[in-house]
């Protein structure tokens, strides 16, 4: 079986998985699904009724940044990839950050994303937008299903011992995985919390609370989730891959470069997305300025010749 663009595609026989109940895909539906939606629903009447307040834009961009970037930086660059090495401290921090997105424990997080790499857009691939054919009817099902439903409806998780192991065998990250719901729960309430106490009002903590917890978190939910979907549809490819991942400007933009897609996909374990001239990746920038303060170490940076190994003719 070979990919769109003739590199052959792994053998999903292999792909151990775990099993969901029901109760928990009833929970997921309601948070990854029915939340999301609804906050963003909301905004237009809240906004026309409350307004919204210099203290609230302050709070939901000082959380969508610290989400994304803990997404990007920790759970996908540095847990999933290990495209650079970091010490204690930094490890925790960023697995705290990517905890604050509420896309799950980075267990949960590295295990779903390696498998999406060993099957991408085939079969055992958990959120391919081309799941269920090419046809507009079955695309459209499969962008839904890409951006949101593979979340809940998927009745098996992939394997944490299979696919994470290292994470697994982390005392650190071990202990975060288990502390997930308070980390979650953190995530809600701090926004609360310093909005309430920053307007010294009940009526401030309510505002931030809206804000800054529930579209801060469909806006981070579904700013990440676009590259499981929109990334692997629309856009163009300069370097070859077994799938149809895309380079897409404005996902890079809303997810500080996780949106030059093709080239991840094309070498995953590079600290750096954006290669070509104007493929801005404030990610990567980030983890320069950590290298060069010494907090993060081996960095697999790109080279010239890696990259001009795998552009398409």
């Amino acid at each position: 079986m070979t990919g769109p663009t003739g590199r052959p595609r792994a053998d999903p026989k292999d792909c151990e998985l775990r099993p969901v109940g029901t109760a928990k895909r009833s929970a997921l539906l309601m948070g990854v699904i029915v939340v999301p939606l609804a906050a963003l629903v909301a905004v237009v009447p809240a906004a026309w009724g409350w307004g919204i307040t210099y203290r609230d834009l302050v709070l939901t961009a000082l959380m969508y940044v610290i989400g994304i970037c803990g997404i990007t930086l920790g759970y996908h660059r540095l847990f999933t990839h290990r495209s650079f090495r970091a010490g204690r401290p930094l490890r925790i921090v960023l697995a705290l950050a990517g905890g604050f997105a509420l896309e799950g424990s980075v267990v949960h997080w590295v295990a779903e994303h390696r498998r999406h790499h060993r099957y991408a857009d085939g079969p055992g691939d958990p959120h391919s937008p081309w799941r269920f054919g090419d046809s507009g009817r079955a695309l459209l099902k499969g962008l839904w299903h890409a951006q949101v439903g593979w979340f809940w409806s998927n009745r098996e998780r992939s394997d944490f011992r299979h696919w994470a192991p290292d994470v697994l065998d982390d005392p650190d990250l071990r202990l975060l995985c288990r502390c997930y719901p308070l980390v979650a729960l953190a995530s809600w309430t701090l926004p609360a919390v310093a909005g309430g106490v920053w307007a010294g009002s009940w009526t401030g903590a309510l505002t931030a609370f809206f804000w800054a917890s529930l579209v801060r978190y469909a806006l981070v939910h579904h700013a990440t989730w676009s590259v499981n979907s929109v990334a692997h549809t629309f856009g163009t490819a300069a370097f070859a891959t077994r799938d149809r991942s895309r380079n897409v400007p404005w996902v890079a933009l809303i997810t500080l470069g996780e949106g030059w897609h093709n080239y991840h996909h094309a070498d995953p374990t590079s600290a750096r997305h954006g290669v070509l001239p104007g493929q801005l990746d404030p990610t990567a920038r980030l983890i320069r300025l950590l290298e060069r303060t010494g907090l993060v170490r081996d960095v697999r940076w790109p080279t010239a010749e890696r990259i001009a190994a795998r552009r398409l003719d």
